[in-house]
């Protein structure tokens, strides 16, 4: 097996793509890259490629369709990238009073028209309104949370965006210090302090490339497998979070989380 890693660098992707194709492996996986899997599939065309991604896959040109996909690309897609509209509920539920919401992105995030105009229209059901935080560094980031503390945000959600992965700790120390309550995409970050989360397990991606992955080394092709779709979400409360910021979660909340965090 050839690993390759771009470091949060997503310049280099080109790079390592085109070398894992001089290497001529027989099959190329991108899980939690639909930006990996399109630079594989810009430079070949005979290679099979297996992708995940938190989107449609079709709109970002990996696939013609989700049932047949055509060509060497085939993959899975959690569809997390449009959840807004349910943490906004579960915010609200939350909170009822909120009505200010934000949400924190990079202006390179694949799905930042999806998840704004869902965002958009969930505040706007509710009576409210939603501010998108747009950032691209360490530095950007602690003047986000500033920003947001400054517009009195009630609340804010962080979609899947990569650029968030190796920055955990930033932005949970972040939101702590100033007590702002936040849902994010994954049940690592409800575990690591976040108040609140909701998305498809994150081992879903990984163990779905690998099965595909396995299916086409065994001489299957991706144009004959279609792209498989989330079919678990899990909502997940961390209630020793709520008490250090002073949030009182309704018992409607906690009969409906999947865990618990005391």
């Amino acid at each position: 097996m050839e690993f390759r890693w771009a470091q949060n660098n997503r310049e280099k992707l080109p790079d390592l793509a085109a070398d894992l194709i001089r290497r001529k492996v027989d099959v190329i996986a991108t899980p939690g890259s639909s930006l990996g899997a399109l630079s594989a599939k810009a430079l070949t065309s005979t290679i099979p490629i297996v992708f995940s991604t938190s989107g449609d896959p079709v709109q970002l040109g990996l696939v013609a369709s989700l049932n047949r996909p055509s060509g060497n690309v085939t993959g899975f897609t959690d569809m997390s990238s449009e959840v807004a509209p349910k943490e906004i509920g579960l915010l609200h539920e939350l909170l009822p009073r909120a009505v200010r919401f934000g949400v924190l992105m990079t202006p390179t995030y694949p799905w930042v028209d999806r998840v704004t105009k869902d965002a958009q229209s969930a505040t706007a059901a509710i009576g409210g309104q939603v501010e998108i935080f747009f950032v691209a560094s360490d530095r950007e980031i602690d003047a986000a949370f500033a920003e947001l503390v400054q517009k009195r945000v009630d609340a804010f959600l962080v979609p899947d965006d990569a650029f968030f992965f190796g920055r955990q700790s930033q932005i949970l120390t972040l939101a702590a210090r100033h007590a702002v309550p936040a849902i994010y995409f994954s049940r690592a970050w409800a575990t690591a302090g976040g108040l609140m989360s909701y998305g498809p397990p994150a081992t879903d991606q990984g163990r779905q490339a690998g099965i595909y992955t396995g299916r086409i080394l065994k001489g299957e092709k991706p144009s004959n497998l279609p792209v498989a779709r989330a079919t678990r979400f899990e909502f997940i409360v961390n209630l020793a979070t709520a008490r250090a910021i002073g949030i009182t979660v309704p018992e409607t909340i906690l009969a409906r989380a999947d865990e618990v965090i005391e």
